[in-house]
């Protein structure tokens, strides 16, 4: 009985230890509250997988952030030689495509209109907002799961976890309402209250840099090659499938209760002298690229091809949608 008394003894105190290492959840959020307030910028990198395809497609991810509104992000993929860059600087929004040397200019409230997996206030807010978040203690980190306001709708859950040393997020797991993983991130090298160069922000400057790294795109280079969606809305399906003779282009018609077309072309690069820099539309967060919305058009540039997606029936979140879908045949 006596040996009985005493393992019991001992697996309280170990249990006792455990719990002395750790924080309530009204103690984190709490502590994530100071961090948002005090904090003024921060300089991160992220591995970022997107399991939406057929096989993953892997980004390296630069952040950049300066309070109380200037952006710098950085996405990297390798294997294509593919990057884009994001910037919010005094004069707007940017997305920077250095392969092209093309830049769109947006006049837009992004980051704040939606949930961004990479940086990490915005997930700090998704945690902050969810009243009906769901928390536990983890081995290594306190782990939330929340709702999200992605612009694509596909993306329904997360999973965020938080380092118990800094209360940082280091990992981010992004569900279907299947709780199948389209998106994982994970956080390195995250340094709060960074110090920025002048012109850290500047369009000009990043461009010119990001050209250095990733050449400009030789016209013809990647062999075209038409994607489908995976997505398509249910009651709508493919009608026609037309390429030009040249066989740079393409364009799918689908027909149905929800009609669209897309169009596909090898893209053309700006002239080295001259960087095209075009003004209309919204910035939509594709995941793998990033769209601009015009109206009832979307259009983006991945790996060498420029996509148009154009419907009088679809809504936004259903561009987006289809449109992220389309990241699959990227991930081969």
């Amino acid at each position: 009985m006596k040996r009985i008394l005493s393992l019991l003894m001992i697996a309280l105190l170990v249990t006792a230890l455990a719990a002395c290492g750790s924080k309530s959840q009204k103690d984190v959020l709490s502590d994530l509250e100071k961090t948002m307030d005090k904090m003024s910028g921060y300089k991160s990198e992220a591995t970022m997988t997107l399991q939406t395809g057929e096989n993953p497609l892997t980004y390296e991810i630069e952040i950049w952030h300066k309070k109380p509104s200037f952006y710098r992000v950085s996405l990297k993929n390798a294997e294509k030689d593919q990057s884009q860059m994001i910037l919010r600087n005094s004069e707007g929004v940017f997305v920077l495509t250095p392969a092209l040397n093309k830049s769109f200019r947006f006049q837009s409230d992004w980051p704040e209109n939606s949930s961004q997996v990479y940086l990490m206030e915005s997930l700090i807010s998704d945690i902050l907002m969810d009243e009906d978040r769901n928390f536990k203690t983890g081995e290594k980190g306190y782990v939330f799961n929340t709702k999200t306001n992605y612009q694509n709708k596909n993306l329904y859950q997360q999973e965020i976890t938080l380092d118990k040393s800094n209360l940082l997020p280091n990992k981010v797991k992004v569900m279907d309402k299947d709780m199948k993983v389209l998106v994982d991130v994970k956080f390195k090298n995250t340094k709060l209250n960074s110090k920025f160069d002048p012109g850290a922000f500047d369009m000009e400057r990043n461009m010119e840099s990001a050209k250095l790294e990733v050449p400009t795109m030789a016209t013809g280079e990647r062999e075209f090659t038409p994607v489908f969606p995976e997505f398509v809305p249910e009651g709508t399906t493919l009608l026609n499938q037309v390429a030009n003779s040249s066989g740079d282009e393409v364009i799918l018609t689908y027909a149905g209760d929800k009609s669209f077309t897309i169009i596909q072309r090898q893209a053309t690069v700006a002239p080295a002298t001259k960087m095209l820099t075009m003004n209309d539309g919204d910035l939509v967060d594709l995941g793998f690229a990033v769209g601009v919305l015009n109206g009832t058009t979307l259009s983006w540039s991945v790996d060498g091809v420029d996509y148009y997606l154009a419907s009088n029936d679809l809504t936004e979140e259903d561009m987006a949608s289809i449109a992220s879908s389309m990241v699959m045949a990227q991930g081969k």
